[in-house]
C-alpha cells in the first residue's frame, strides 16, 4: 500500500524512454553519416577537375573512372592526394 504505481508500470516506462532514446540515435547517426560522405564526395569531386584543370598545364591528368571517383568520393581531399601520388608512382 505504497504510493499506488506497481513497479512493472515504472518499469515499462523506463523501458520505453530507453528504446526511444535508442532508435531516436540510430536515426540521427546515418544521418550524420551520409552528410559526411556527400560532403567528400563533392570536395573531392571538385578537387579532382581542379587537379586535371591544373595537371592539363603541365602534362599530368588523373583519369577520372569509377575507381578514381569512389576513392576521392569517399576519402575526398585525402584520396586525391593518394591518387596523384600514385599517379607519380605508376
Amino acid at each position: 500500500m505504497g504510493i499506488g504505481i506497481e513497479l512493472s508500470v515504472i518499469f515499462a516506462y523506463a523501458l520505453g524512454l530507453i528504446l526511444l532514446y535508442v532508435i531516436g540515435y540510430l536515426l540521427l547517426f546515418p544521418l550524420k553519416w551520409i552528410l559526411k560522405l556527400i560532403y567528400n564526395g563533392i570536395i573531392g569531386g571538385i578537387l579532382l577537375l581542379v587537379v586535371n584543370l591544373i595537371g592539363n598545364i603541365i602534362g599530368f591528368s588523373i583519369v577520372i573512372n569509377p575507381i578514381t571517383a569512389l576513392i576521392a568520393g569517399f576519402l575526398g581531399i585525402p584520396g586525391v592526394i593518394m591518387l596523384v601520388f600514385l599517379q607519380d608512382v605508376i
